[in-house]
């Protein structure tokens, strides 16, 4: 039987051919020698059966890879980190907001802005060479769920309320420039349609193609600390709840690590996993 024509089960449910190629990329992009990648590939081959879910295959590739080194692991496991910010959404938009601080914008997390008819809570507003956007970030913490086109349409109504107000004010310092729609999933082809025909900014797991939300982590190095395969999950959360959520943020200032009462040791393993993580 050819690997390729068997069925695996994604996490909506769908049944699709299992794909060699997106198995070869999403290791490659670990930043894994050629060796190793194939290495890890007979041996998941090797493994498969019809019906296999996707999980399951991910969960393979990510032990085998974090046998290696752990910050391999870490990248490999950034969408499963990126759910991992939940279950509020709240994590999430401040770690938006800190990729694009990192980018250069200045941040405002979690604001209301004055429409010409109502007040809207803005999840993040971020201004850069004196233009504004606001970018309001849709959260899901299961796989599997996708942004519909109701999505764009909420939004999209609320931007032109804000816009409407905004440029019928003669004390705004800045030009309220565009309104972003960030998903830690993808969008359905009509919400994509519908969004860009009225001119939202859409960014998504893998959307748009050359500078989604996955390659903008990957080229800047700004990975969440959920990545981290060292910190347990009470680590990361009491972080999280310390404004703590970039791994970057900790390259340096040892403070919370030091709080946590970790050992002189595992902060060396934690640091030199975060350091290759983050060196871009």
């Amino acid at each position: 039987m050819q690997k390729n024509s068997i069925d695996i089960i994604k996490s909506s449910g769908e049944k699709v051919k299992f794909s060699l190629e997106k198995l070869r990329n999403s290791l490659t992009n670990t930043g894994a020698e050629d060796t190793v990648v194939q290495q890890i590939i007979d041996t998941v081959i090797s493994e498969l059966y019809s019906g296999i879910s996707t999980k399951e295959i991910y969960n393979r590739a990510f032990a085998l890879l974090k046998k290696k080194k752990s910050y391999f692991a870490s990248r490999y496991k950034l969408k499963k980190a990126i759910y991992e910010l939940g279950p509020t959404g709240f994590p999430f938009e401040r770690f938006i907001g800190a990729v694009l601080k990192y980018s250069g914008y200045e941040i405002q997390i979690d604001k209301t802005l004055q429409g010409k008819c109502v007040n809207h809570e803005i999840d993040v507003i971020a201004t850069k060479n004196n233009k504004t956007h606001i970018i309001e970030c849709k959260f899901h913490g299961e796989q599997g769920l996708n942004c519909n086109v109701k999505v764009p349409l909420y939004i999209g109504s609320r931007y032109n309320d804000v816009k409407a107000n905004w440029h019928s004010s003669t004390k705004k310092e800045t030009t309220l420039s565009s309104c972003w729609v960030v998903t830690n999933t993808r969008f359905t082809k009509d919400a994509l349609a519908y969004g860009n025909c009225i001119g939202l900014y859409l960014l998504s797991w893998d959307y748009p193609k050359g500078n989604s939300l996955k390659e903008r982590i990957d080229r800047l190095g700004l990975y969440p600390i959920t990545v981290s395969t060292l910190l347990t999950n009470r680590e990361k959360q009491f972080l999280l709840s310390r404004d703590i959520v970039l791994c970057r943020e900790l390259i340096g200032d040892v403070f919370y690590l030091d709080h946590l009462g970790i050992s002189n040791t595992r902060k060396e393993k934690i640091l030199n996993e975060i350091k290759h993580l983050c060196k871009h």
